[in-house]
């Protein structure tokens, strides 16, 4: 079929009568004429190929949500489109440019059926580099076990992403920011995340986390001991996010990045405490475990080395797992013949 439509040539099919017609129809809907397909009789020889006597019905041996078992052939979209969004008052037909071919025969059936004619408006999709949106073709990963289910985090699904921490409010911001523009986009999923950070940034709480595998320990000679609690905001800039316990002790550790250029005798500034001596460095192989005093009265901290820093309190650390995630697909931009395998 596809073949002749490409060539302009007419089927053998397209002399039946209608008495033929009805009646192969009939089979149709009974499920006795599977190979069979419904045609709008057009002109073959229109240069707009969508034109060329498309397929209006096509059989479908599988239950309906709605009639059951009762028909066994259905309308196509093509042919239900049109007359669905005038019967239902649809003013503006909103339709990603896949289908502007289609735009002819979408406004021919209104035109022939007498219907109300809506207006169609084009828009482009935005593709997402490194990323898959086609249904089917994320249903193979799910399908093959690479992620563990439509929510995977991954997934560029509404429940993936959601996982993942997106926001109601930032997809819906980020949808407007777009518009309906005609042109084909490709986005990196940074700018959908910057919206979505614009949003919890002022109202999540922030707490410290210290990398397990890059460690060391830092002992403040002059610190409290026992360990005392103090009272620290949740967040630095909303007092209404509410206040934390932070223990202060003689026991820390920080992230050897941030120390392993200290030397003795240097200032530095542990974070929400104030600034600190560095009295001993000892050295042991790659490692090495650090010394100092601090001077909560002092309050200069121009030109110093931050550091966040946690007491390394057994009874109030928590050991956590972070996860951090990659792409799925490896190939930035997907085309139409790539093997997502």
């Amino acid at each position: 079929m596809k073949e002749k439509r490409d060539a302009g040539e007419e089927t053998a099919a397209r002399s039946n009568t209608i008495e033929q017609n009805l009646q192969f129809f009939e089979g149709m809907l009974a499920g006795n004429n599977k190979t069979y397909c419904i045609r709008a009789k057009l002109n073959m020889q229109d240069k707009v190929k969508c034109l060329r006597d498309p397929v209006f019905y096509r059989t479908k041996d599988i239950p309906h949500h709605r009639t059951g078992e009762t028909f066994k052939a259905y309308p196509t979209y093509d042919f239900t489109c049109p007359i669905v969004d005038s019967f239902e008052g649809v003013t503006h037909a909103l339709r990603t440019i896949e289908y502007r071919d289609r735009n002819a025969l979408y406004d021919w059936v209104q035109k022939t059926l007498g219907l109300r004619p809506v207006v169609i408006y084009d828009f482009s999709k935005i593709n997402l580099l490194s990323t898959c949106l086609s249904k089917r073709k994320l249903r193979w990963f799910v399908e093959n076990n690479h992620v563990d289910g439509w929510n995977d985090p991954r997934f560029p699904t509404i429940q993936g992403i959601m996982r993942r921490g997106m926001t109601p409010e930032a997809l819906k911001n980020f949808m407007l920011e777009q518009g309906p523009s005609k042109n084909t986009v490709n986005m990196e999923w940074d700018k959908i995340w910057a919206v979505n950070k614009q949003l919890l940034d002022p109202v999540v709480p922030r707490y410290t986390a210290i990398g397990k595998a890059s460690a060391i320990k830092l002992t403040i000679e002059n610190g409290p001991s026992p360990p005392e609690g103090r009272t620290q905001p949740l967040h630095p800039k909303n007092t209404s996010v509410g206040n934390k316990a932070v223990m202060y002790g003689q026991n820390l550790i920080i992230e050897r990045e941030d120390a392993k250029d200290l030397k003795v005798g240097q200032k530095f500034t542990l974070m929400k405490w104030g600034n600190a001596t560095l009295t001993r460095r000892e050295e042991s192989g790659d490692s090495f475990e650090l010394f100092a005093t601090i001077d909560e009265a002092d309050k200069d901290f121009k030109g110093t080395v931050k550091m966040t820093w946690i007491c390394n309190d057994p009874a109030t650390t928590v050991e956590v797992n972070m996860k951090e995630f990659d792409h799925l697909i490896t190939k930035a931009k997907v085309e139409e013949g790539d093997d997502i395998e």
